[in-house]
């Protein structure tokens, strides 16, 4: 069979190769919306409500007009999973549709996350942290490397590095950038910084621009090389080394007349639960 996306441009040049690669296993014109089930490897997880409703709208007018595509699915007999089109099958089930126009492919689980991604990626839809997941899955489950995504993708390889940065940030700053509280702009500039979710907190109360981020982060950072160069080299040390035996950040305060405090930053749980243990085994 001819492939019917060989020809067309709508789809984006990279979604319509992928397609255009596969084979087309059966092109029906319709089938029920309650044997379609949606992409296991779908990386969008939000969809902009206001957006869908216009949608719904558009498609209880006119129904829809692009094909959804599917391949049969793997884990469901009689099912079809989607491989793009997730946005449009949420919308006609709104629009009380009860079949939609598909187009069947054969396509493994790769090249079904390949389809999710780039058809996100054109269209903008997905938010950063969902853009880096979806980076992160073809890395950890299919062993590409970001030179690789970047190809992929059609992106530079310094902003594929730059989405999955943002994945190590902590879970509660990761949840302001999903809500669009804080941009990737300033996600950016938080990552790696230990007091992270106190900048983002203090960004979103002073509405602070990425620009007015970057002179805050700076000059905390400069306040903490003062206040190192201040410190006795032999604190620092002892600072470091413990630091390195035990796993967390150590910091010795030590007074004029040799009194002082040790604290230690821990970061999860399992580090205080650790450090707990130690101390009750040796002392």
């Amino acid at each position: 069979m001819i492939n019917p996306f060989k020809s067309k441009k709508g789809l984006g040049r990279g979604l319509s190769s992928l397609i255009g690669d596969s084979e087309v296993n059966d092109q029906k014109s319709k089938i029920s919306i309650s044997s379609i089930v949606r992409n296991k490897y779908q990386p969008r997880k939000k969809f902009d409500k206001e957006s869908l409703e216009e949608l719904t709208a558009s498609i209880r007018e006119r129904g829809i007009i692009q094909p959804i595509v599917v391949r049969v699915s793997e884990d469901e007999e009689e099912k079809y999973e989607i491989i793009a089109g997730e946005r449009r099958w949420q919308a006609a089930q709104n629009a009380g549709l009860h079949e939609v126009p598909v187009i069947i492919i054969k396509a493994d689980n790769l090249k079904s996350l390949e389809f999710a991604i780039v058809e996100n990626v054109q269209r903008k839809d997905l938010n950063p942290i969902e853009e880096a997941e979806g980076y992160k899955r073809l890395i950890d489950d299919f062993r590409y490397d970001q030179d690789k995504v970047a190809k992929f993708i059609g992106k530079s390889r310094a902003h594929i590095s730059n989405c999955l940065r943002l994945l190590s940030l902590p879970k509660e700053v990761i949840e302001l950038i999903i809500e669009e509280k804080i941009s990737q702009g300033h996600a950016k500039i938080l990552v790696g910084l230990e007091n992270a979710l106190l900048l983002a907190k203090k960004v979103i109360s002073k509405k602070l621009s990425v620009r007015q981020t970057e002179s805050l982060v700076r000059l905390i950072k400069n306040k903490n090389v003062v206040n190192n160069k201040r410190k006795d080299p032999n604190i620092l040390s002892i600072e470091e080394e413990l630091s390195n035996k035990i796993g967390m950040r150590v910091f010795v305060n030590n007074k004029k007349n040799n009194t002082g405090t040790i604290s230690l930053e821990y970061k999860a749980v399992d580090q205080l639960d650790r450090l707990v243990e130690i101390i009750k085994k040796n002392y």
